[in-house]
């Protein structure tokens, strides 16, 4: 379908998608399940060279169209060399951090920024997901956008 991060815009020819068992709503990731995948990404991360912060979710290309996974561990993936996650100590943002440019550093598609932000929560806030950034959110951005 219809999808981009940072300048990429034919993901269905350039990716791996990988498919995960789970209601994507309220089922909890089971271990076995996590450490599965952790083993498969680790194979395809050394086979293809993939970059740390290329391993993304279905929202984070689709943003506005796609809504999944939720309450993903996203931290244990990173944790593990696959994506990024923000530290536990946030600096704040500077007075003149413009949160959409972020967005569009790390690779979201900003056309629909309210659509890209709700992405950007499902994926690092994950409790909340409106479409607006709050003060701990945009922290949350600031950090990862140093990291990227």
């Amino acid at each position: 379908g219809v999808s981009k991060w940072g300048k990429d815009t034919d993901l269905n020819s350039s990716s791996i998608g990988i498919e995960l068992d789970n209601n994507g709503i309220g089922d909890v990731w089971q271990d076995a399940q996590i450490n599965s995948l952790m083993k498969l990404l680790a194979t395809l991360k050394k086979k293809y060279v993939i970059p740390q912060s290329n391993f993304i979710g279905h929202s984070d290309i689709a943003p506005g169209r796609k809504n999944d996974p939720r309450n993903f561990p996203w931290k244990k993936l990173a944790e593990n060399g696959f994506g990024y996650w923000y530290d536990e100590v946030l600096q704040p943002a500077p007075a003149d951090f413009d949160s959409e440019k972020a967005l569009r550093y790390i690779g979201y598609n900003t056309a629909n920024l309210p659509a890209a932000i709700e992405a950007f929560k499902l994926h690092f806030i994950q409790i909340d997901i409106s479409k607006t950034l709050t003060p701990f959110d945009i922290s949350v951005l600031y950090n990862l956008y140093l990291k990227y």
